[in-house]
């Protein structure tokens, strides 16, 4: 932890000197330099960034909130501080950033995780905060969840289908909404029966050690929902481990659109993907930019937004997704999607549909 400490120390006084520059963007990034998933989120905000010609700094806290709090700490109390700090509310640390923040001159972006009802009332509003994007991640545990009872083949009356569920970590906002978007999925198809939900921190090694567990214990589990795209591989190897075949004798679903999850979709293995929010750093650098050039974003949308990002991705959109993704952010064109001198009827067309041009 200290070697990425002393790193953040040299890359913030390298970065944030005071030079002539386009206005400074610090992303703390709460995941590894080794997950898909944060890495094409980092990926795509650069894209952005150079599109855009924001000055951005990005820094990993490697799945350690005490790391994204330190980081937060120099960047907002050293002496070179970004014009905007863009962080998520990883294990409820928000709160922690928000104190750090005040008095700093620094503005506040929230990205995937905001606060929660209990810490807003406890923070309050603050000007410093000037706005937040989040997935729909509610309803993206949901659609998973109905797509592979959709696909189910049917069930005598009076027989049940076994689920087994992975999750990422229980103190993560995420995996809250995204399981509850599947208990209200099985709440709809009683027949439907969960075996057990496991807690598997977003990683596949866990998970496929969970899963060689539960599966010895529910040997007629036929669906497998994991919360990202790394637990359903670890479920899905223990499963090929035990003879059955992913996408016939059990059906998977996970969230991420990494080409090792878009090529499993592709191949039949994954039944049921739902992706798209790793653009959320991106879109949120778009807003940064419009704000930064006196631009109202409430008069766009609303401050805080909930994007309809997680949606069902199907075979021909994932070998589409696949296709494009060698190429720097999909091929936007963010400085089109300003909202500078647009009527006050446009809305910022943040949408996965908006990279399937």
């Amino acid at each position: 932890m200290l070697k990425f400490f002393h790193l953040s120390l040299l890359l913030l006084g390298t970065v944030f000197g005071p030079v002539a520059r386009a206005e400074s963007v610090l992303f703390l990034n709460p995941g590894t330099t080794q997950e898909a998933f944060w890495v094409s989120y980092s990926q795509f905000m650069q894209a952005a960034a150079r599109d855009l010609g924001v000055d951005l700094q990005i820094l990993y806290a490697q799945r350690q909130p005490e790391l994204t709090v330190a980081q937060a700490r120099v960047a907002l109390q050293g002496p070179h501080r970004p014009d905007y700090l863009v962080f998520v509310n990883e294990q409820y640390i928000a709160p922690q950033i928000l104190r750090l923040a005040e008095g700093s001159g620094v503005k506040l972006f929230m990205v995937n995780a905001v606060l929660t009802a209990d810490q807003q009332a406890l923070v309050g509003e603050r000007p410093d905060r000037i706005g937040s994007l989040v997935p729909n991640d509610e309803e993206g545990g949901y659609l998973m969840m109905k797509e592979l009872i959709r696909l189910h083949p049917a069930v005598a009356r009076g027989e049940q289908i076994e689920v087994l569920a992975f999750s990422g970590l229980k103190i993560t906002p995420s995996a809250q909404l995204r399981e509850r978007g599947m208990q209200r999925a099985l709440a709809e198809h009683p027949q439907v029966r969960l075996r057990q939900l496991v807690y598997s921190g977003w990683t596949q090694q866990r998970a496929y050690e969970q899963a060689r567990q539960l599966l010895s214990r529910y040997p007629k589990v036929s669906l497998v929902w994991s919360a990202n795209d790394e637990m359903a591989f670890g479920a899905m190897r223990a499963f090929a481990e035990a003879g059955k075949v992913p996408g016939k004798d059990v059906l998977f679903s996970a969230v991420n659109t990494s080409p090792e999850a878009l090529q499993a979709v592709v191949d039949g293995r994954l039944s049921a993907l739902v992706g798209g929010h790793f653009t959320l750093g991106g879109w949120a650098l778009v807003e940064l930019h419009d704000y930064d050039q006196g631009v109202d974003l409430a008069r766009y949308g609303g401050r805080d937004r909930q994007l309809p990002l997680l949606q069902l991705i199907d075979r021909n959109q994932a070998r589409q997704m696949l296709a494009m993704g060698s190429s720097l952010g999909y091929g936007v064109n963010f400085r089109k999607l300003s909202a500078k001198g647009r009527p006050a009827t446009y809305r910022y067309p943040f949408f996965l549909q908006t990279l399937m041009h």
